[in-house]
């Protein structure tokens, strides 16, 4: 099976004059599979898909540029990446784990790994109070380059120039797959005392995300200050100290903005 970028190197060379023959002495390519290629234009990209886009040559983001930001936040959130199989055969499993309590995450998480690498099988597994959607590729590490040893929090996270572009132009997507992992959407009740001496509940919806590690948690409000979303440290109670892990989206504006692309989790 010829890489992609090889498929159109060949085709490339043949519609600027040169001679089958030739092409084949260069590529190593037998005529018969370059004519196949000429003639059908299609199968030259058929294979592009499952390849590693950012093995080519000059690499490229993945096609669906939408679907790998929403799985990015995903994977920041509640995924990771593990060798599988025989290790000599260099096959990685991005997993990510979704509460059975929300069977639309599921499918939503399933879709969006299959979209990211199309042509292969996603996989679940059944876990305790969860479901593990899984995917085998030799190239996960090479489109989420986050992986390293350890847990997320006692390491780096920083994005790849070319991831940084795919989230300025999705980053609503982004912050889609970052809430649906790690945060949620709530009502909030507070009590206030009124003159008379008694009192009288409040509520209104927030949404919550939390993470131990600063530079995911740094990655979600500098994408909610590029998208104009006020956000703010939580506050906790008994001391009054803010949790820099603990991010609150409150503001009405806010949340309904939220609400336009995110939404609760089903």
């Amino acid at each position: 099976m010829y890489a992609p970028h090889i498929r159109r190197s060949a085709v490339d060379m043949l519609n600027s004059g040169i001679f089958y023959s030739e092409v084949s002495r260069r590529l190593g390519i037998n005529r018969s599979t370059l004519r196949a290629w000429r003639t059908d234009p299609s199968s030259v990209d058929k294979h592009q898909d499952s390849a590693c886009p950012r093995c080519e040559p000059i690499p490229r983001p993945p096609a669906d540029a939408e679907s790998y930001s929403y799985l990015l936040g995903l994977y920041l959130g509640d995924g990771c990446i593990s060798r599988t199989g025989d290790g000599s055969r260099g096959v990685h499993r991005l997993r990510i784990l979704c509460s059975d309590s929300w069977p639309g995450l599921i499918e939503q998480c399933s879709s969006s790994m299959a979209s990211v690498h199309p042509g292969r099988r996603v996989n679940t597994a059944l876990c305790t109070g969860c479901t593990e959607v899984y995917g085998d590729w030799k190239h996960w590490p090479c489109l989420f380059p986050q992986h390293g040893p350890g847990k997320k929090h006692h390491r780096t996270i920083a994005l790849e120039p070319w991831q940084q572009q795919i989230v300025d132009a999705h980053r609503e997507a982004l912050v889609r797959g970052l809430i649906h992992s790690d945060g949620c959407r709530v009502t909030n009740r507070i009590r206030k005392k009124l003159p008379d001496g008694g009192e009288k509940w409040y509520e209104y919806p927030r949404y919550h995300f939390t993470n131990a590690s600063r530079d995911i948690v740094n990655l979600l409000t500098a994408t909610l200050d590029r998208l104009d979303i006020p956000w703010r440290s939580h506050v906790k109670a008994t001391t009054g100290v803010h949790d820099q892990t603990v991010v609150s989206i409150s503001t009405k504006a806010a949340v309904a903005r939220m609400d336009s692309f995110v939404g609760p989790k089903y």
